[in-house]
């Protein structure tokens, strides 16, 4: 009996420590406290860019001035087809400030104290449709750690009509048309002097030695299509020069380089003697092909040129490393030669080869020169105008700029610097 009391003793002085230990206070755990939230951007706004055919936003949001050299502005971009954000552009916070985009003071009022940046849409997302939405937000990082970050904000695409930006350009084209206008007016009624160009007026002497020799004209229209500017100003050359052979009764070949500015010139050799009363002295052969390989022409035409003996050779348009290969041939032969062309590069060649040689543009001044059109003098005289204008206005702009940035007018300077910038 007295062994069974003290097994319940022990049993019992066990659950009571036990009781005793599981009541004890255990400390509570320490709890993390919850991140800080982000600061927000405000002021962010989204807007179709002004003067494009909608294929682009603009994005403008103030200054944080709390920025520092090593925060970083990430923009994002989402339509609703997209379903996701895509990064638009990454830049330091001194990049794209209002004041440094790139367009003139009279379309666009920027400040020192905004971002402005232009996102072009279709380098995202393809060819943007008309009246498309898109979704932007913002968000600025300090050495990879997440600072702010701006609410999504919407904006649609839309064409502009008028191109604001190029009003300059507008207003120079409006002047150079009154300008024109006036020249053909007073061609017409006055005349407009044209200073004399020594190889022009030696043409009708080449083309009068020939006719005393019975020897043939040869005529060289350059090595380029019909869609060169030399091309064209040799072919108006022509048409004069075809006039001239026409009344004097004398006979011309036109060797050609590209089929094309054959059959060209063979209507405008054709109207030519038609306008000098000849048409019965035409003849198909005047024009003809050799070839469109470079030297493979030259070669061929310097053989016509050492056969024959022309009295007069006249090279009038584009020409490369041929040019003395061929006025080297008609120099050695005595023949009477004019050249013209626009290639630096061959102007020495033709000076030493040749008797007479056309410069630059005295290549596209012989066109008006020879005929004598008021249509086509008015244009020449348009061109010395805007030359003129160009001279001066650089002239009195160097002057301008430097007074303003030697006196610290940034105002003027960038006013000045605007109007002298092609948009």
């Amino acid at each position: 009996m007295i062994k069974n009391k003290a097994i319940c003793t022990l049993v019992l002085s066990i659950f009571t420590a036990g009781a005793v230990f599981a009541a004890k206070p255990v400390p509570a755990a320490k709890k993390t406290p919850p991140p800080a939230s982000v600061a927000a951007i405000s002021g962010f706004t989204a807007a179709d860019m002004p003067y494009d055919v909608g294929g682009a936003a603009l994005l403008r949001w103030p200054v944080n001035p709390a920025d520092t050299p090593d925060t970083v502005y990430t923009v994002y971009t989402s339509t609703l087809a997209s379903g996701g954000w895509v990064k638009a552009d990454e830049f330091a916070a001194s990049a794209n400030i209002g004041k440094d985009v790139d367009m003139p003071f009279w379309a666009w009022d920027g400040s020192a104290g905004e971002h402005a940046l232009k996102v072009e849409l279709n380098s995202f997302f393809g060819e943007v449709p008309p009246e498309a939405s898109y979704h932007f937000r913002i968000s600025s990082s300090e050495k990879g750690k997440l600072a702010a970050e701006s609410l999504p904000v919407e904006m649609t695409t839309k064409g502009n009509w008028f191109r604001l930006d190029r009003l300059n350009n507008l207003v120079l084209l409006v002047v150079i048309i009154i300008v024109f206008f006036w020249a053909v007016s007073h061609a017409k009624r006055k005349g407009l002097f044209i200073r004399r160009i020594a190889g022009l007026d030696a043409i009708e002497e080449a083309i009068g030695r020939a006719t005393e020799m019975g020897k043939p004209i040869f005529y060289l229209t350059g090595t380029q299509p019909m869609s060169t500017i030399s091309t064209i100003a040799s072919t108006l050359i022509l048409g004069e020069v075809a006039k001239k052979v026409a009344q004097y009764d004398s006979y011309i070949k036109i060797p050609h380089y590209d089929p094309i500015v054959m059959t060209v010139c063979k209507e405008v050799v054709k109207q030519s003697y038609m306008e000098a009363g000849r048409p019965d002295s035409y003849r198909e052969d005047h024009n003809f092909f050799v070839s469109q390989d470079q030297f493979s022409y030259a070669a061929s035409v310097d053989g016509m040129l050492e056969r024959e003996k022309p009295a007069a050779v006249f090279f009038m348009g584009y020409f490369s490393a041929e040019a003395l290969l061929l006025a080297e041939v008609g120099a050695t032969n005595g023949a009477i030669q004019i050249a013209g062309t626009d290639a630096e590069g061959q102007l020495p060649f033709f000076f030493t080869a040749c008797d007479y040689t056309l410069i630059g543009e005295e290549l596209y001044a012989a066109g008006a020169y020879l005929s004598g059109e008021p249509m086509l003098k008015s244009a020449l005289k348009v061109q010395d105008f805007g030359k003129l204008v160009v001279m001066l206005s650089v002239f009195f702009g160097i002057i301008a700029v430097a007074i303003g940035a030697k006196m610290h007018w940034d105002s003027l300077v960038h006013v000045i610097l605007n109007m002298f910038k092609a948009y």
